[in-house]
């Protein structure tokens, strides 16, 4: 799994949606659903009207580089137990990495080994 995040960052979308963290969390979960994104938990007991996203957001939030391997980031995502790493080179960012990035690669890789080998046994690659 010596994969750079950069393969993975190639397969997908390259558009990237902020707001402002002085939207309300009502307004921000309207811009994710205009461009069919992420997700955003609510803590009990937040107005999701009136509360603005800087008082619930996560900040100093960890970065990867497009250079880290996929066993790297799969350490990250568990050590760290968060579901999204922010892509960052020379202070730019380059994408976001969700864990079903990296589950939908490991799957992929697993289904490519399978059918080679399936093809292996029966005959199709030579030895």
């Amino acid at each position: 799994m010596n994969t750079p995040l950069s393969a993975l960052l190639e397969r997908k979308s390259p558009a990237l949606h902020t707001v402002a963290s002085s939207l309300t969390i009502a307004e921000t979960v309207a811009e994710m659903n205009r461009h069919r994104i992420g997700c955003v938990l609510v803590g009990e007991g937040v107005d999701p009207k009136t509360k603005r996203v800087a008082d619930v957001m996560s900040a100093n939030v960890m970065t990867v580089s497009p250079d880290a391997t996929v066993e790297q980031t799969m350490v990250m995502f568990a050590e760290r137990r968060c579901r999204h790493l922010p892509v960052l080179s020379d202070g730019r960012l380059r994408g976001l990495i969700l864990i079903g990035d990296i589950s939908r690669w490991k799957a992929d890789i697993h289904s490519d080994e399978a059918e080679h080998l399936k093809s292996y046994i029966a005959g199709g690659l030579s030895a």
